[in-house]
């Protein structure tokens, strides 16, 4: 029996969202995926993939967002009409979550549901009577989830466990790269010194969000004088900058290169530089210490040394694993002292011990996916029980 989900997306032009929906397929799932649009849909050209569109939000428009779900849930009947009863719903993020358990009633009501988060918002930290009742609600829309998925084992020690209240069982799954057959070709990559005049080259791409991480990389770029490019690829969060390609523009040693397809494009562009950016204060002191960014694993994969924070999780996860360069603070003048005394020599050893690393650590491969599948169909009781579950990690809440 093919299992069938119906996967509720906050953003359709997520390339997060696609990934997760190709995991799913290549795990041997079919999806249909309803969700906002923001900027489009990356979802339209793939094959077998039923795309539903719930209306329009923006980011920073908490309140409009909010509007957007209330009148999703009005229309979400009219919107599933059609199409076949899922066998589980999952939902990515609070927003979504509030449309779970509307949709598993408009099914039957036993259609279990699995809450998909993979960043925590500042209201669910807040400390004062917000944050009590943003937490309040995610509890109120978690009672039909049998299942929490999150990305990062700080989210769990930091939020879940302590502060959320729910009393999920908790699966893993970190943010590595899908092996999609013939464009995550089994090549270990190559050291990539600079030539002779040519700068070293720090790539910054995925979710371009953090205003302080593009104002530390533009300042420090200048002050270099063309000893360091930096490039930028992927979408933007437009609302967190003043004028982000204004500021780009007006940048020396800084380009931005535009979106890229994921996991089609990661070899091409991260063989065009050196470093990885692996550090982020979208969130500062709260989900920026805890996650661990997909930039983190596509640049490990792809050999981009990782430049981490020391403090935080992506931190800790450099130097348990030694494989990048640590701030203690993320400034100019750190990123200064740090290529101030780049060497080959020093670069060379860094991208040895990167490229050392099990290729296991970087890549949801195909066994994950069907493990992944296997996992969700476990929750259906109308399932024949899966294969046990051996290649995705767990954690128990």
């Amino acid at each position: 029996m093919t299992l069938h989900v119906l996967y509720l997306a906050h953003n359709l032009a997520d390339a997060a969202i696609r990934r997760r929906v190709l995991t799913l397929k290549t795990g041997g799932a079919s999806v249909t995926v309803a969700g906002f649009q923001r900027a489009g849909n990356l979802l339209v050209e793939e094959p077998d993939v039923i795309s539903i569109n719930l209306g329009e939000t923006a980011d920073a428009r908490f309140k409009q967002r909010i509007q957007a779900v209330l009148s999703a849930r009005m229309q979400l009947a009219k919107k599933l009409a059609g199409i076949p009863t899922p066998h589980v719903i999952i939902a990515r993020n609070l927003e979504m979550l509030a449309l779970a358990g509307k949709a598993s009633a408009i099914f039957g009501g036993d259609v279990p549901v699995v809450y998909e988060c993979l960043d925590i918002h500042r209201l669910l930290l807040d400390e004062g009577f917000k944050g009590r009742l943003m937490r309040a609600v995610q509890r109120h829309f978690a009672k039909p989830a049998k299942l929490l998925i999150t990305s990062s084992p700080a989210f769990v020690e930091n939020f879940f466990k302590p502060l959320s209240g729910l009393d999920l069982p908790v699966l893993l799954l970190e943010n590595k790269v899908l092996a999609l057959g013939s464009d995550m070709p089994d090549v270990a990559p190559a050291p990539r010194s600079p030539a002779e005049g040519e700068p070293w080259r720090i790539g910054w791409f995925g979710a371009i969000r953090c205003a302080k991480s593009l104002n530390i990389l533009t300042e420090f770029a200048k002050r270099m004088q063309g000893r360091v490019e930096v490039i930028i690829r992927g979408r933007p969060a437009y609302s967190e900058f003043a004028d982000f390609h204004a500021q780009v523009n007006a940048a020396p040693f800084v380009r931005f290169e535009g979106a890229y397809r994921n996991p089609e494009d990661l070899a091409s562009i991260y063989g065009e530089v050196q470093f990885t950016w692996a550090i982020d204060f979208f969130e500062e002191g709260l989900n920026s210490e805890w996650l661990l960014p997909n930039r983190l694993y596509e640049g490990g994969l792809h050999g981009a040394v990782p430049i981490a924070l020391s403090t935080t999780e992506t931190g800790r996860f450099v130097a348990q694993r030694d494989i990048g360069f640590l701030l203690d603070y993320a400034t100019p003048d750190a990123l200064d002292q740090l290529f101030s005394a780049m060497t080959g020599e020093r670069y060379a050893d860094a991208f040895a011990r990167l490229a050392a690393v099990d290729r296991g650590q970087w890549v949801t491969s195909q066994a994950d996916c069907r493990a992944l599948v296997g996992k969700l169909a476990s929750l259906n009781r109308n399932i024949p029980s899966p294969a046990p579950m051996s290649a995705v990690s767990t954690l128990q809440s």
